[in-house]
């Protein structure tokens, strides 16, 4: 053991030994010895944007970070469906992980370099963006706002920013990519069930789709009890929305999922999904192919083993399992073992320019947002929308020209260390 490691035990034993001894018993230890003890629970989530109602931004231009967005959300939405879009699992240490994550990371700005000029724009698996921020899925954006996915995809078109449609999407493929004015990806969960999966990725493919991101991380069920603590509070009447008396009737109500044959799936899950389910998708699709949900550099390799086109390092915004990692920190590991052979995208607790930039420097080619744009779309719809995508290309600039780079090529590994 390094003599930190020998010097930081004792003086965690000595702390323990302090807060317990009878010497010193008394409200005076505790109160010395509790704020240096190890902590079995961090804080909980910090609570960013202002929460008293007279300081509510009005307008989506009034807003001056995307944190803004989120109690103006919180007062237009549903309980139950602000509740859904909110909520982690179990504890929601993953939630937090996510955010606290970009703490273990400092850039290493470089000095005297013409930044006069800044370019964004990015490759994306052979098509380039004007921005290397990309919307990541999220499903059911109608229970947000009006707007919905279409309005989404015509504020990405502003931006000229890569959008992911869930499959659980409120309105179909064929409408988000007329709006969206050229091709998207589509998000798919496998189900159980081959032959749902195979006539989901060809419709989307029909429609136009380029890239099918399948979902590799909801293999079991999930306790989301931000949702289940919010949800009594909701009073309306939501059986004419949602049909809760078997897995198909609810799914039929969905824009994927209509007319689909429903009979035996247990699930919108993969629990039996395996690699095999690539080399059987290849064959079924010209799309490309992305694994969605890697998180160890085992998998990542077996990826580009696999002939995978991509993948997205994610923790399905701290929604699959609670493991206190966040994506930031998984991330550089997986860089260093793919080493070039695929790119990598990264999702999960991005929030700032400076986060954005961080992930781009450790080697991901782009990196997914979603909850903030969700919290413009419940605040304002499509024009909230707009602003958060605009607020998080401003910083993102901003924070290249400081790192002293034209470029995203520039960011690279020497302009971070972890702290």
């Amino acid at each position: 053991m390094s003599s930190d490691r020998i010097t930081a035990a004792s003086r965690r034993r000595f702390l323990q030994f302090l807060a317990a001894s009878p010497l010193l018993a008394g409200g005076g230890a505790a109160a010395f010895a509790e704020p240096l003890l190890p902590k079995t629970r961090v804080p909980d989530p910090l609570m960013w944007g202002p929460r008293q109602s007279e300081n509510l931004i009005k307008t989506p231009k009034e807003a001056i970070n995307v944190f803004d967005f989120e109690p103006v959300a919180r007062q237009n939405v549903p309980p139950a469906h602000f509740g859904y879009m909110a909520s982690g699992i179990d504890d929601e240490m993953t939630l937090r992980a996510n955010r606290e994550g970009f703490l273990k990371f400092q850039l290493r700005p470089r000095r005297l370099r013409d930044v006069s000029k800044v370019d964004m724009s990015v490759d994306i698996l052979g098509t380039k963006y004007s921005s290397p921020i990309v919307c990541a899925p999220v499903g059911g954006q109608r229970s947000f706002h009006d707007d919905a996915e279409s309005g989404v995809a015509r504020a990405a078109q502003k931006g000229d920013h890569l959008q992911i449609l869930s499959t659980m999407t409120s309105d179909g493929v064929e409408d988000v990519i007329k709006a969206r004015g050229a091709p998207i990806w589509l998000q798919l969960y496998a189900t159980n069930k081959w032959e749902v999966a195979a006539a989901i990725t060809k419709r989307a493919e029909n429609a136009g789709c380029t890239v099918l991101a399948v979902t590799v991380d909801r293999s079991g069920g999930r306790n989301q009890e931000t949702l289940a603590r919010l949800r009594p509070s909701d009073t309306r009447d939501c059986s004419g929305c949602h049909d809760r008396s078997s897995l198909q009737n609810s799914l039929k109500t969905r824009a994927m999922w209509k007319g689909l044959d429903l009979t035996g799936l247990r699930s919108t899950q993969s629990s039996n999904m395996t690699w095999d389910f690539f080399k059987r998708m290849r064959d079924h699709t010209k799309m490309k192919l992305v694994a969605k949900g890697i998180l160890a550099w085992e998998d990542a390799v077996m990826a580009a083993d696999a002939g995978l086109d991509g993948i997205i390092v994610s923790n399905h915004g701290a929604r699959s399992e609670d493991s206190g990692r966040s994506t930031i920190d998984a991330l550089p590991e997986i860089v260093e073992a793919v080493k070039g052979r695929i790119p990598i995208l990264v999702d999960s607790g991005f929030r700032r320019g400076s986060d954005i930039v961080k992930a781009l420097c450790m080697g991901a080619t782009a990196v997914c947002v979603g909850r903030p744009y969700i919290w413009g779309l419940g605040a304002f719809g499509q024009p909230g929308v707009e602003r958060v995508l605009e607020l998080l290309r401003i910083e993102t600039q901003a924070m290249i020209q400081q790192m002293g780079a034209q470029n995203v090529k520039q960011l690279v590994p020497e302009m971070i260390r972890r702290a």
